[in-house]
């Protein structure tokens, strides 16, 4: 989600401009139109880029007026003033987003946005969300109800920097009269070449990353204050081309709200068109004119939304996230409601903090009051953050160790004795055939839950701790070595994450057996020879990986068994993402393509059906509902034949040297998936199994895979 600080030095009434005013509010109604959903403005987000050039327009404009009168920059006094327009209002909604979150969001959650509010305090929370969780243990996660703090963070960032470089370029010109702005042309103008430089790399190497971080997006900045610097050029331009102009910049940031999509890499060359846009529009409007698009802009309604806007920024998303938590997805009609409502907080805000603060005399003539206020408003959330933490997470539970689980020879038949039955976890107190058995059938109480709901996002298959899954834009081929090192038998682990789920298991396995087994596992990326798309974004390096991989299991040191399992992706094929039965039969194809490279290598595949895709977070449901379990349940003929199974199944129908095992009866045993079972927590999100879980899931598998071996 993206947002950004509206307000700027608005205050001086001989360089405030009324156009620029109207410019926020149609940034922020872009926002709050694509964050309701609305499918004709899927490029809304590009409001946050309109923010940017506005505020590296008017910060870069406010600081050369300050040297232009007073021949110097007071660092002391920018800060101060920045403190007291914006961190009153910020600390004031961060405070009240943790009571929201107390009131609203599941358990599960608390933790989370207890370090959102203080990295966003801290105004790091960009920096947090592009170095979180990579991919996709992140993927499946609700957003965080401050993730719109990102784009504050680089706000205050480029605040913080912009002065100083100002000041750096000034003491280096200070003996040249009349060549600051020219060094100051060409010093921005290298920022944000060599910005948007990265920014095209990092989009398409790492989109994720490149959304969020300071670096991609200081060229946008930098475009605004460019137009400051050259604003003694700009207002000499004729009439009819600054009315061009302006029209121009504003048909710009429009279309762009209509043909961008949050799937294509951004900012990168896409960002250009809302941004230039942005500059065109507030360089037109320099040139007073009553035919330019100002006039439409400076309308008395427009200026009063972009008033709020900040405050109205703040809030927003706050409260819907909120709402979303309580009452399930939203439609966009609903959800434009919920956001219209957080107004009501938004100009309370405003009219009862942000303008007296801003107004007061004893912060406006004190800088240094004004930077202790600032402080007090930023530490005051930040510590509540921490305490959050300290008072609302409970004590780590461990996960059921392996050495308590039982062998395939305990398994309880249907006729199992009651001892016996107390003795099992998981799916092991299931029957041999575990179709129908009412044992794993949704029920609103059990005696306890393992592992705790409020933990499964911790309860993962050892991959993750110890780092041995490439990353989405890499193609580095990683492995992990588990079981006896020095085994004759190997048994290969190959796939996505979802693939990764069935290590627990397979762990347990090559333990009693002495196996050697090996991971080869990427995120985003099935192991099947078809190109993919990822959110829209072609993944060469998918390719790349996937060719890797099947040169090494296939060479000298193949193993005896490769196992693999994997998520629905999308296919392409000549650039073009396929859909329906196109691009079924693509996937199927790629797949069978690549279990026939292993079978004429002469290693068996072993493909593990993928398990359904459950409609909810069943860790978040549970953590809400441990006296009412069922209604984390949901039918399994609805969620059957979601995943990668049925494009798997189809693959293996009648291929030789690959054997597709089936294991969902005993992950969704009755006519409604139970989100616990025999004690033990199923999902640990919505479509990746806890650990624990599939350890119990081990005695199912034997007998596979050692017919296979054997």
């Amino acid at each position: 989600m993206t947002q950004v600080s509206t307000r700027t030095e608005t205050d001086d009434r001989q360089t405030f401009r009324r156009d620029v005013q109207g410019l926020r509010a149609l940034a922020i109604t872009l926002v709050l139109l694509g964050h309701a959903g609305f499918a004709f403005v899927p490029g809304g987000f590009i409001g946050v880029d309109v923010f940017f050039v506005i505020s590296g327009f008017l910060i870069t404009g406010l600081l050369l007026a300050e040297v232009d009168r007073t021949g110097r920059i007071s660092l002391v006094g920018f800060l101060a003033r920045r403190a007291r327009r914006l961190l009153p209002a910020a600390g004031v909604v961060l405070a009240a987003t943790l009571l929201l979150t107390y009131l609203f969001l599941p358990r599960g959650r608390w933790s989370q946005t207890g370090w959102d509010v203080v990295a966003s305090g801290l105004y790091v929370q960009n920096w947090r969300l592009a170095e979180g969780p990579a991919g996709y243990l992140a993927a499946t996660d609700a957003p965080s109800i401050l993730q719109h703090f990102w784009s504050l963070g680089v706000a205050e960032q480029f605040y913080l920097c912009w002065p100083i470089l100002l000041l750096a370029v000034g003491w280096l010109t200070r003996r040249r009269a009349g060549r600051l702005r020219p060094a100051l042309l060409i010093t921005l103008g290298l920022v944000a070449v060599g910005s948007f430089g990265w920014s095209v790399h990092l989009s398409a190497a790492e989109p994720g990353r490149a959304y969020f971080v300071t670096t991609t997006r200081l060229w946008e900045l930098a475009l605004g204050g460019l137009l400051a610097i050259a604003t003694p050029y700009l207002v000499r331009l004729a009439p009819w081309i600054a009315t061009s102009v302006a029209w121009g910049g504003l048909a710009a940031i429009l279309l762009a709200a209509l043909v961008l999509n949050p799937g294509q890499p951004f900012p990168s060359y896409s960002a250009l068109l809302p941004t230039v846009g942005t500059a065109a529009l507030i360089a037109g409007g320099l040139t007073t004119s009553q035919r330019g698009p100002g006039r439409l802009l400076s309308w008395g309604p427009l200026g009063a939304v972009g008033a709020v806007s900040y405050s109205l920024y703040l809030w927003h998303w706050p409260v819907l996230v909120a709402a979303q938590a309580r009452f399930g997805p939203l439609d966009p009609p609903v959800a434009l409601g919920v956001l219209l409502l957080s107004a009501i907080p938004a100009v309370l805000t405003y009219r009862y903090l942000e303008q007296p603060i801003r107004t007061a005399r004893t912060v406006t003539i004190n800088p240094g009051y004004a930077l202790r206020l600032g402080a007090v408003f930023t530490t005051l959330p930040v510590l509540a953050g921490l305490l959050f933490q300290l008072t609302v997470w409970p004590a780590r539970q461990a996960p059921l160790p392996v050495a308590q689980l039982p062998a395939a020879s305990d398994r309880p038949s249907p006729t199992g004795s009651p001892a016996d039955q107390q003795t099992a976890q998981g799916a092991a107190l299931l029957a041999a055939d575990p179709r129908d058995d009412r044992r794993g059938a949704p029920t609103d109480k059990v005696a306890s839950i393992t592992p705790d709901p409020m933990l499964a996002r911790d309860d993962v298959p050892d991959v993750y701790q110890h780092k041995c899954i490439t990353r989405v834009p890499d193609f580095e081929v990683l492995r992990c070595v588990y079981g006896d090192r020095e085994s004759e038998v190997t048994v290969a682990l190959a796939g996505d994450p979802n693939a990764a789920t069935w290590l627990p298991a397979l762990q347990v396995l090559a333990q009693e057996r002495g196996w050697r087994l090996v991971t080869y596992l990427k995120t985003g990326c099935p192991f099947a020879h078809y190109r993919i798309s990822l959110n829209g974004v072609p993944q060469p390096r998918c390719s790349a990986w996937v060719d890797q991989v099947t040169e090494e299991l296939t060479g000298d040191d193949r193993p005896d068994l490769l196992v693999t399992s994997g998520l629905a992706y999308a296919p392409m094929r000549d650039g073009l993402i396929l859909t329906d039965e196109e691009a079924d039969a693509e996937a199927v194809a790629g797949m069978r393509r690549t279990w026939e490279a292993m079978r004429a290598a002469g290693v068996p595949t072993m493909v593990i059906r993928d398990i359904p895709r459950m409609p909810m977070d069943v860790a978040e449901c549970v953590a809400e509902h441990r006296r009412r379990l069922t209604r984390c349940a949901a039918p399994r003929e609805e969620i059957w034949e979601t995943g990668g199974g049925p494009r798997q199944q189809a693959a293996a129908e009648g291929q030789r040297g690959v054997r597709l095992v089936n294991l969902n009866d005993a992950i969704c045993p009755t006519e409604r998936c139970a989100p616990v079972i025999g004690g033990v927590l199923v999902y640990r999100d919505s479509n990746n199994l806890t650990a624990t879980y599939a350890r119990t899931l081990a005695p199912r598998l034997r007998a596979h895979v050692d017919e296979v071996l054997n």
